[in-house]
């Protein structure tokens, strides 16, 4: 268009910007005012009709923000306003502060954009990265946007999905993991809620169906191992103290009578050269906790970490230690040699010294200090193997297999139900309940220890007779203290992957075995429920016996 005048193009750029006709050609408002401008560079007028023109301009960019989190068209059209205003203002706060707005807004979009392909590709990132650190670096960038907040509720609901999807496959550890993961997203959220409530059901449900049938398979044949079996699915799901869980293991041990025997009954097998064995008291099969707590004062990480163990089957534990008495008859009637008396020293206590130190002649037949020692002494001085030479010539003679006890056997029958720091509670032992170190015991050359439990006094100062100290719920005497005791699983540093169901841990050819359970000679550290020590399979010293188990 040809102007006639300065004053005619006022006038067309005045009508153009009451009509929003801002700048989509030649006759728009904002470039006649430029052009003015150009040739009347102080030109109020239309410098101030520029300003207009470029403030009505960042409004319909602004209109077109509000909607370019879901209209991608909008953010182009936001876009084209920011380029017109780049050449009309350049430099003016206003336009610069709405090209930061038009950035924020690109960035928002390819976040949102990135969470989504994420979120279609099962990627939610509720463990870091991911789609809800998209939607969540939206919302940051544009609070509030619609958009990025459904995305966020969609990633709640993908969890959850997940949550569902492995409760119906029976996996209730993963369905509540990714059931706490969904609710991290959104906090308090309903929809969460109402998945517990519906993951709960199922649990219930799945633990009802489970519980039928074991009910339903016990009275046929194999059915207790097979209820057995059902019962671990339920303990796997179940929460701790589950009431159904409970009745079942009962009924099942109802069931089950323990083969011929039955819990708390003493046993003594009849022997092929007249007597009898060691008299054994069946312990009731069950689970327990094994180790030691993260939390518990002195533990190791070999005893970490704690971890649930289960017998499917009850079995029998020698009342005492191994006596004298009972490894002389072995001894008698097979002419074995033990690992003492071979090398012909062990390690004993030293009176003068009070320390242990290595003596000669000093086998099986001596006490702790190397003298020969009473028949109702435990029988110390004895190695691994000579341990299990006694167990294989007693199974010979009984018809009984007998052997010794895993590492896990041994706890369970120390704590007789318990879960505290020692096997009779979690302060000092009264003076009839172990013989370890007492602050109160005096040795007969008037000696105190140095590292005991303050104000006990137990009568002995070394290895007392047998049976002398009070029985436990499980009716077995001196689990802890007397003589720490042999067991048959190989060392390792602590429990992980160990077995679940009570067996010993071998390794082909180890040569380091464990030791449970304190002695006469063992601090209080060392008599904790949960304490091991490694030893290799040859040691023989005075304060290390055994004592055996019978299967059932």
């Amino acid at each position: 268009m040809l102007f006639r005048s300065l004053a005619e193009r006022r006038r067309t750029a005045a009508r153009a910007l009451a009509k929003g006709h801002l700048f989509e050609d030649a006759d728009a408002a904002i470039p006649i005012d430029l052009a003015i401008l150009r040739l009347h560079a102080d030109d109020a007028r239309a410098r101030e009709q520029l300003h207009r023109a470029v403030a009505k301009l960042l409004g319909k960019g602004d209109a077109a923000l509000a909607k370019a989190d879901e209209d991608f068209e909008a953010l182009r059209a936001a876009h084209r306003f920011a380029a017109v205003a780049r050449v009309a203002a350049p430099g003016a706060k206003e336009v610069e502060a709405y090209l930061a707005r038009v950035d924020v807004a690109d960035q928002a979009w390819d976040a949102n954009r990135q969470a989504e392909a994420d979120l279609a590709a099962g990627r939610f990132g509720v463990q870091g990265g991911g789609a809800l650190d998209g939607f969540r670096e939206a919302l940051r960038l544009r609070p509030g946007q619609a958009r990025a907040q459904r995305g966020i509720v969609a990633v709640e609901s993908g969890v959850i999905e997940r949550a569902e999807a492995a409760a119906a496959s029976g996996d209730f550890t993963d369905a509540w993991r990714w059931l706490g993961l969904a609710a991290s997203v959104r906090k308090d959220s309903p929809a969460v809620a109402a998945a517990r409530v519906r993951l709960e059901r199922a649990r219930t449900d799945t633990i009802a169906r489970l519980r039928d049938q074991a009910m339903a398979a016990l009275p046929a044949a194999g059915g207790v191992a097979r209820a057995r079996g059902l019962l671990a699915e339920i303990l796997r799901i179940a929460p701790a103290g589950d009431a159904v869980a409970g009745e079942l293991r009962d009924e099942i041990e109802r069931v089950s009578h323990y083969g011929a025997f039955g819990p708390g009954q003493a046993i003594s097998d009849a022997m092929q050269g007249g007597g009898r064995g060691p008299e054994m008291i069946v312990v009731p099969h069950g689970g327990f906790r094994m180790g030691a707590p993260a939390n518990e004062a002195d533990a190791s990480n070999s005893e970490m970490p704690q971890h649930y163990v289960r017998f499917d089957r009850g079995f029998a534990v020698a009342r005492t230690e191994t006596t004298v008495a009972q490894f002389g008859r072995f001894i008698a009637a097979t002419g074995y040699r033990t690992r003492a008396d071979k090398r012909g020293v062990s390690l004993a206590y030293d009176a003068h010294s009070g320390n242990f130190a290595f003596r000669n002649n000093v086998d099986w037949r001596s006490d702790y200090a190397g003298d020969p020692a009473a028949p109702d002494l435990p029988v110390v001085h004895v190695s691994a193997g000579d341990a299990e030479a006694y167990a294989k010539w007693l199974s010979q003679q009984t018809g009984a297999h007998y052997r010794l006890p895993s590492e896990s056997e041994f706890e369970y029958a120390l704590r007789a139900g318990g879960e505290a720091r020692y096997p009779w509670g979690d302060g000092p032992p009264g003076p009839t309940t172990a013989n370890v170190t007492g602050g109160l015991d005096v040795s007969p050359q008037g000696r105190r220890w140095s590292n005991a439990f303050p104000g006990v006094a137990d009568g002995y100062w070394g290895p007392a007779p047998v049976g002398r100290f009070r029985a436990n719920a499980f009716g077995l005497h001196d689990m802890d203290g007397n003589v720490s005791e042999w067991v048959g699983d190989c060392w390792h540093d602590g429990y992980r992957r160990a077995p679940a169901n009570g067996e010993a841990w071998l390794n082909p050819g180890c040569r380091t075995r464990v030791v449970r359970g304190g002695s006469w000679s063992s601090g209080p550290a060392q008599c904790r429920a949960a304490w091991r020590t490694p030893a290799p399979v040859d040691t023989t010293n005075a304060h290390i016996g055994f004592r055996l188990v019978r299967d059932l």
